[in-house]
């Protein structure tokens, strides 16, 4: 049931919405004056988020900093969050987006650095139909010609908190001793981290797929641009989650 509500309530803190919901009142609204000044503070809100400017130097003082391992530094496995693919209607998958977390996963082990992969994810969907991320990836990576011992699969955890404690329980049962290279993209690494580490896994960020925070300042900085604010949906969702995630126990 949480995790219902979890996924219904995240709709309520999305910046599109308040603004939605802001014109919508303004239309119903009597009075001409205040009809006026919500209309304006509507349209204004608009622009600040969907303008790139603010959500570049927003993104720059979130997104944890690139990862920088020393030479010599040596981990027994690389976790990687899942949240990089899709599902098509034959309910094959597809990598999406955010794919680079499993690009660096797979480089991390092939320079040695790590000596297994483990994907966690299953179905985070409201509506799960048996499709499960991590194990159509492993089908991926065994195409890759990724030795089958280098790959370990976590695929039922619905959640970044699922992620950490079933995550947990295979590294236990695997006997592989910590820390973890942690992989996720930049600006869900905050959350990460806290969840792990709450859940007892001690890990060493490695943030991937930076979506945004590293373009130059342009023109095209402020103009509107409808891509904004689904950026700022991604930031507003981990900013909510990381206070839940301080605040919640494990």
């Amino acid at each position: 049931m949480a995790f219902i509500l979890s996924k219904v309530l995240l709709i309520f803190l999305l910046p599109l919405t308040w603004i939605f919901l802001l014109l919508i009142y303004t239309l119903i609204l009597k009075d001409q004056q205040l009809k006026k000044k919500t209309l304006i503070t509507s349209l204004l809100l608009l622009y600040l988020f969907s303008a790139p400017i603010l959500i570049d130097l927003y993104a720059k003082a979130w997104d944890y900093p690139t990862a920088k391992l020393a030479a010599s530094a040596k981990y027994s496995c690389v976790i990687v969050l899942g949240g990089f693919t899709g599902e098509r209607a034959d309910k094959t998958g597809y990598f999406g987006p955010a794919a680079d977390r499993l690009i660096q996963g797979i480089e991390l082990v092939n320079m040695g650095k790590a000596a297994k992969i483990l994907i966690t994810s299953g179905d985070g969907s409201l509506n799960p139909d048996g499709f499960s991320e991590a194990v159509w990836v492993q089908g991926e990576l065994k195409k890759l010609n990724m030795p089958d011992s280098s790959v370990l699969i976590e695929g039922k955890s619905r959640n970044t908190i699922e992620n950490a404690v079933f995550t947990k329980r295979l590294l236990i049962a695997k006997h592989l001793a910590p820390p973890y290279l942690l992989v996720t993209s930049a600006f869900h690494m905050r959350r990460s981290v806290v969840i792990f580490e709450k859940a007892g896994l001690k890990v060493i960020p490695f943030p991937s797929n930076y979506i945004v925070g590293n373009r130059r300042i342009t023109l095209a900085s402020f103009l509107p641009s409808a891509e904004t604010l689904f950026y700022w949906g991604s930031y507003t969702k981990e900013l909510v989650g990381l206070i839940v995630a301080e605040i919640r126990k494990f």
